[in-house]
């Protein structure tokens, strides 16, 4: 039977409406405090109700890193009710058929994403819009979807909880339950990587639709500030740097990149002694001159949304132990977790040293190995590390990307007779999605690179769109008639040299 999540949720909620006059947070330095939060919180818990929103229903969520979206989640945690994470860097088509085909009982949202073929999904579904305004702070019912009003089934969870988006580390990205109960191990994870005395500003730079959600009900746990950023930008992070002085600071790779690139000052930096984060493996040479430029050493991790958090880890002590002798590891496993690497074909455990796929065994979860396909060994001290992906998975900044879902939608295309995408290396994201594309014989449509660009950007979320796209004649092809991705990795290398000379 699981285990109770009230004791849980009542502790969130005392939390949430303790000390209302303190500042919890800010959104690019524009300040919140935690009676406002809650406040927010209950109202639009209240609107729900008001519109008859079942209590069991999952309540539908695009996510942006925003102050009434934090409220969202806090407030429906709070009464316990479920909600779903909605992807909102889709195209408005896109969102609108995730609406429909997930049968929301009610949508929470940004009121620029109730474009009209959003609220259109909504009314076919007799469903529920509530709109979020950033800029005013005020919350409202949309008029033509202002009541429940469905005749059929609607989407509601088996257990309350969230669910969220995976980020693809066990396979096909796909929605994950996450009851309630599960909160707490969030919070324990995040708690285990605190240094002494009270943790530093949490200045944000993973976007909450994702296992970053939990972190919005672990920093109110902790009494924990939050400094949101929207999208990430190197000037408005620099600057709340400069005004919160963090000890430490989290991000995907991707961010660092940006960071070392900007040529940001030391003198900005100086308060920072440990860059935190996971989502990809870290590039050594970048840890190199993280710590040469600016003094900041890397505490990494790994985790993902199917293991509820983390499950390896460096600590403090582990880095003050081993210092740069291990660097490239993501850690050693968390307290309580099991990791093994298995063969790719027979899945039969195999010996320190080599390399296979990732399992890992997560009491909270249940007593069988989970498997990933991400490659990984161990070594003879117990630190995995992190040696790529088995399934071909692209990872944009920390976004893992299916490279068939982005050729299944080029091959939608009228024109398209064949399409097939591989990751080709990126300096500032670590590695960006590039896309061959055989036409049909005869095809009358006009086709050109920028126009497949578009057309998966309608389909598609942005992060999915190639970076580049090439016509070809025809696509590279093994012995076996199988799309030759080696060949294609090739074409994209060797294209990349020419455009450098």
């Amino acid at each position: 039977m699981p285990q109770d999540s009230k004791p849980f949720i009542e502790q969130l909620r005392v939390k949430l409406n303790k000390d209302p006059d303190a500042v919890i947070l800010d959104y690019f330095g524009a300040p919140m405090t935690r009676g406002q939060l809650a406040d927010i919180a209950r109202a639009i818990v209240a609107q729900l109700d008001d519109a008859s929103v079942p209590a069991d229903a999952s309540v539908g969520l695009i996510m942006r890193n925003r102050p009434l979206h934090v409220a969202a989640v806090l407030g429906l945690v709070s009464a316990n009710r479920s909600l779903t994470s909605i992807y909102g860097m889709q195209a408005p088509r896109a969102l609108a058929t995730d609406i429909v085909e997930s049968k929301f009982a009610a949508v929470i949202a940004e009121g620029k994403d109730f474009t009209p073929a959003v609220v259109e999904a909504l009314c076919q579904n007799g469903a529920v819009g509530i709109a979020l305004d950033t800029d005013t702070l005020e919350i409202a019912v949309l008029n033509n979807a202002d009541r429940f009003d469905c005749t059929g089934d609607y989407r509601r969870a088996v257990e309350p909880g969230l669910e969220l988006l995976s980020s693809g580390t066990t396979g096909k990205p796909k929605r994950i339950q996450f009851p309630f109960r599960l909160l707490e191990r969030s919070v324990e994870t995040i708690r285990a990587g605190l240094t002494d005395g009270a943790p530093p500003p949490d200045i944000v730079t993973w976007s909450f639709a994702g296992i970053a959600m939990g972190n919005i009900i672990a920093n109110i746990m902790l009494d924990r500030y939050m400094s949101l950023i929207d999208r990430f930008n190197v000037d408005k992070w620099v600057e709340a740097v400069r005004r919160l002085r963090p000890a430490y600071v989290t991000g995907p790779p991707a961010v660092a990149q940006m960071i070392v690139d900007a040529d940001v000052s030391a003198e900005d930096l100086s308060s920072i002694s440990y860059y935190y984060g996971g989502s990809a493996a870290m590039p050594v040479e970048l840890q190199k001159t993280l710590l040469d430029r600016y003094g900041i050493a890397t505490i990494w991790a790994y985790g993902a949304t199917e293991f509820a958090g983390t499950v390896i880890s460096w600590s403090l002590d582990l880095y003050r132990q081993y210092g740069t002798a291990k660097m490239g590891a993501m850690g050693k496993p968390l307290p309580g977790i099991q990791i093994r690497v298995v063969d790719t074909e027979s899945g039969a455990a195999l010996p320190i040293g080599e390399t296979g796929y990732l399992e890992a065994i997560v009491p909270t979860l249940g007593p069988d190995w989970i498997r990933t396909t991400d490659l990984a060994r161990i070594d003879e001290d117990g630190f995995v590390y992190h040696l790529g992906r088995g399934d071909g998975a692209i990872i944009r900044g920390g976004f893992k990307i299916q490279p068939e879902t982005i050729a299944e939608a080029l091959a939608r295309h009228p024109a398209v007779l064949e399409a097939a995408v591989v990751g080709v290396p990126d300096l500032r994201v670590g590695e960006v999605p590039a896309a061959a594309v055989q036409l049909k014989h005869g095809s009358t449509h006009d086709v050109c690179p920028e126009g497949l660009q578009a057309f998966v950007r309608e389909a598609l979320p942005a992060t999915y769109v190639p970076a580049v796209v090439q016509i070809v004649e025809a696509l590279p092809r093994t012995a076996s008639m199988k799309v030759d991705l080696g060949a294609l990795k090739r074409l994209f290398t060797d294209r990349a040299a020419q455009d450098r000379r």
